[in-house]
Order: C-alpha cells, then structure tokens, then sequence
C-alpha cells in the first residue's frame, strides 16, 4: 500500500517541465490568488490556472472528483457567509437576510479556491513526491522541509496500517463504537498508543539509518536539466502573475470583496 498519485504519471508538457520552475510558479500563484481582493484577479487567476490544467492534460474526471470534494466544504460556506457578513440586504428568507457583501465574498472565496486547487492539480501533482522533495533541496529550501515531506511520503500508510491493527484488535475483544464516555475513552485510548507506537518506530528507523551512515543528507542519482521550454514557462507565467498583480494593486472595482 502507498500514496496514490494519479497525476505524477504523463507525457504532457507539464510532466516535462522542470519541477523547480513549476514549483516556484505554483507557489507566487497560490500567494498571490489567496490575497486578492478582485474579481478581476480571481478570474485571472482561474482562468490562467486552467491554461495549467490544459498544458497537463489531465483525466478531467478525477480533477471534477477533486474540484466536487473541495467544493463541498465551499458550500457550507454559501449557507453560512452571506447570512452572517454584515452589508446591504438584498434577499430575505423568514428570518434571515442574505447581504451583497456577503455574496460578494463567498463568491470571491469560491473562485480563488477552485483556482489554486486547478493550479496545484496540474503544477504540483504532476511531480512524483520523491522527485518534488529534491527539487524542494535543489531551491536550497531547509533540509528539515524536505525530510518531513519524504518521510511523510513513506511512513503514513504505515502508520495507517498500525491503526487499522489496534482498531481490529479493540473490535475482536468486543468493542462496538457508541455515543458514550467508554468509546470517546477507547479512542483516546488508541491516539496515544498510535503516538507511542509511532515514537518507538521513528526511533527504530533513526537509529537504523546512522548504522548505514546517514549523516542529514539524502542523495539522489536523479539531476535536473533546466532546457529552454523551462525558461519560456517560467518566464510567461511570471508574466501573467505580473499582470494579475496590477490589477489588483492598480485597477479599482466596484466588485472588490470585503476583505
């Protein structure tokens, strides 16, 4: 059992790009996405991350899988937002009140949302996790960061087998999961000798891997080339984020989300 990763597999031009350059864009998209407070600029947003999408060609059913799974925690907040955000009324049921302000946010929040995810999707996922953590070392970000993602990569699946262990064992001794004081305590139970058996193992593989001689340095036989398809990437996405930073810093809307 390991991580699926459904999209790190392909022949598109995404996929052969240098993950470096993807990993940079990706990041400065996300930022600058996640805080604007336009219209203009989530909409350029989204529409630049699906110029992304398409440059990945990604199976567009598991992406709407995805876009359907984040996009259900959205929707609470079109329950919630525009009830609750103060502003002109615009709608009225019983006794709630829906405010343009706060459409006008939930709308915002939705679009930036589904722009990074789109982003992220076709930039990120597209690289294996063991090629991403080297690529994270190659931009001289700390070592810890890139230790944490590879070993998180390989021992969480082993981590959810132990669980999947204990909770067998609880069950086999009689243990039927109920609304009540003994349940919340069983798993209570359980988190911590899931942490106990998680430190025991972490400890095991430490000391496992100085015997072998690691000294806090993973190499790889893998090196990275930058080419010229890399250099006109990154320099038209830098170029498209350039612009959508104008927009929001210089352009005034009437749709500016009340952020």
């Amino acid at each position: 059992m390991s991580i699926q990763e459904p999209f790190s597999e392909g022949a598109s031009l995404a996929h052969r790009l240098d993950p470096r350059g993807k990993i940079v864009v990706a990041a400065l998209f996300s930022v600058l996405v996640a805080v604007a407070k336009t219209y203009e600029v989530a909409l350029g947003g989204l529409v630049l991350a699906l110029v992304f999408l398409a440059l990945a060609r990604l199976p567009l059913g598991k992406v709407v899988v995805r876009l359907l799974a984040v996009n259900s925690f959205i929707f609470f907040l079109w329950i919630v937002l525009p009830f609750t955000y103060p502003g002109t009324e615009v709608w009225r049921w019983g006794p709630l009140g829906a405010t343009r302000e706060g459409l006008i946010f939930t709308g915002l929040i939705t679009l930036k949302s589904n722009a990074i995810i789109i982003a992220l999707m076709a930039l990120i996922a597209t690289v294996p996790i063991v090629t991403l953590g080297q690529a994270i070392h190659d931009l001289k970000l700390p070592d810890k960061l890139c230790h944490l993602l590879l070993f998180t990569y390989r021992y969480i699946y082993v981590f959810e087998d132990e669980y999947r262990r204990l909770l067998q064992a609880m069950k086999i001794r009689g243990f039927i999961a109920r609304t009540n004081l003994h349940t919340y305590r069983s798993y209570a139970y359980l988190a911590a000798m899931l942490l106990v058996r998680s430190l025991d193992r972490a400890e095991r593989v430490f000391q496992a891997m100085l015997c072998r001689g690691f000294h806090g340095t993973f190499y790889s036989l893998k090196t990275f080339t930058w080419q010229r398809r890399d250099g006109i990437f990154l320099g038209a996405s830098l170029l498209a984020l350039l612009v959508l930073l104008c927009l929001e810093v210089l352009k005034p809307t009437l749709l500016r989300g009340p952020i």
